[in-house]
């Protein structure tokens, strides 16, 4: 809201300007999500208390377990709308209001928002832990995640290369040379209409790159500035240059729809022409990185996966949001560990959403991601703030309210940054609780015997001795040190 109301004082009052950047607007958006918990919670702890909405501790299988948590029976729950509620102000305050990817983040973290709240009431009205059934739950996990996945498959994010980046021509001597050649040409030829439609000053200064011992990284972005002058221009194409019968698969789909693209369509539809036109010089791009899924540590390694990338959407989803409702059992530990995942994400969106940074890296390019490093802040502020009362002892529980929720944010940024893959590493401690818990019913089931002492993990520990905070702080620790080695994963493309 904000953006947009700077955008029509600007002309008036020029110090607005502020507004329209993105990180300022970030740090707003933390700020105020983090005010709105520290000002609201003491409010809402004390409805939720009144409203008799607490914890109820079991006694049932692990009476050691029991001791040590019995202290927390009647702590209110559902805190969890205190995270949905902030950020969903902070974020429609200063983030824009026009930008879809928001929205699409925005969409799976209420609705499985409101999937948790619903287990979180039945349980309460109940007065028992079993809430929704555990198939009612995994359709309202299913449902968010096909909605994501259908939009993402059927309206691309992220556009295959388009304008030339310094790491996408091997030899900018050769290419230098190729470009000039185009003096020589007919105007229907590629080089020769590029030629063409150069202005004086940068055929002289294309002619004396090409003939230069060594090309240097001034001529090389003078370059792109000129192919990228010329790719931003809708008439760019020509019929006698690129015959359409001549046009590969992508660029004949693109050639079909050419008076409805995007701008970004339009510039890939471009690149794949220079693509055509100098195959010697410019390594042909993969078609359909929306559906594509990179591996990380190579920047040449995507995965195809068409159609089928819209189940791969609805299983992270899925998989992410009972990963971090499991890991939610002890005070501050599925609150601080998803601020971590939440803020390596939201890192990960700021570079993804700039064409020089993702290009350096080698990572999809996501130019409408600048939003969801708004978004991330958002939810980090709110989520900071509740830690501000979830820490031990805690005065108040997420419930599945807030773990389930927390959990789709993280996957939709994961997915909408285009670093699904990134995901197993940046939450490997979601992915640790998950397997300790397959494990354990695994060998359950195979000896009638346990092979943790309580699973999720964290239980185990606890029941090893070490206190709930030390848990909670070495599990931090752990989270942290992961986060690190997928932003280290990024640089090793």
């Amino acid at each position: 809201m904000l953006y947009h109301l700077a955008q029509l004082l600007l002309p008036h009052v020029g110090p607005f300007n502020v507004l329209t950047y993105f990180t300022v607007r970030a740090g707003g958006a933390a700020f105020t999500a983090f005010l709105i918990c520290i000002v609201w919670g003491p409010w809402a702890i004390r409805m939720l208390r009144s409203l008799k909405i607490g914890q109820y501790i079991k006694k049932d299988h692990v009476a050691d377990l029991h001791e040590l948590h019995k202290g927390k029976s009647g702590t209110p729950t559902m805190g969890g709308v205190m995270i949905l509620g902030a950020t969903l102000v902070a974020v429609l305050l200063w983030s824009t209001l026009d930008n879809r990817l928001v929205w699409l983040a925005m969409g799976v973290f209420l609705t499985l928002g409101g999937v948790g709240f619903l287990d979180d009431y039945i349980k309460l009205k109940r007065k028992h832990n079993d809430g929704l059934s555990a198939r009612a739950k995994f359709a309202g996990q299913m449902l968010a995640g096909f909605m994501l996945g259908g939009y993402l498959y059927l309206n691309p994010i992220a556009i295959s290369a388009g304008h030339l980046q310094d790491a996408g021509v091997p030899d900018w001597q050769a290419f230098a040379i190729e470009l000039a050649a185009g003096a020589e040409q007919p105007a229907d030829t590629p080089a020769g209409l590029i030629w063409s439609r150069l202005d004086e000053a940068d055929k002289v200064l294309l002619q004396e790159v090409s003939h230069a011992r060594r090309i240097s990284s001034e001529d090389r972005a003078d370059i792109r500035r000129m192919l990228r002058t010329e790719m931003n221009e809708p008439d760019f194409y020509d019929a006698k240059a690129w015959p359409p019968e001549t046009l590969n698969s992508e660029a004949a789909g693109l050639f079909a729809n050419r008076d409805s693209l995007s701008t970004l369509e339009q510039v890939r539809f471009h690149r794949l022409l220079l693509e055509q036109a100098f195959p010697d010089s410019i390594p042909p791009t993969q078609a359909n990185r929306h559906t594509s899924i990179g591996v990380p540590g190579f920047k040449a390694w995507f995965l195809p996966l068409g159609a089928f990338y819209v189940l791969v959407v609805v299983f992270i989803i899925t998989a992410t949001s009972n990963s971090v409702n499991l890991t939610d059992g002890l005070d501050g530990l599925a609150a601080g560990t998803g601020m971590i995942s939440i803020f390596t994400f939201s890192a990960i969106a700021y570079v993804v959403s700039r064409a020089d940074w993702s290009s350096y890296l080698y990572v999809t390019y996501v130019p409408e991601a600048s939003e969801l490093f708004v978004f991330g802040a958002a939810l980090l502020g709110a989520g900071l703030g509740f830690l501000w009362y979830n820490s031990h002892p805690a005065e108040v529980f997420m419930g599945d309210t807030g773990s389930l929720a927390l959990g789709g944010a993280i996957a939709s940024l994961a997915i909408m940054t285009k670093q699904e893959l990134l995901l197993p590493i940046v939450g490997a401690l979601f992915v640790a609780e998950t397997t300790s818990v397959m494990i354990q019913v695994a060998y359950f089931k195979a000896t009638g015997k346990r092979f943790f002492r309580m699973a999720p993990i964290h239980h185990h520990f606890e029941l090893l001795g070490w206190s709930e905070t030390k848990v909670t702080m070495r599990f931090w620790i752990i989270a942290f040190l992961c986060a690190l080695m997928s932003l280290a994963t990024l640089k090793l493309r």
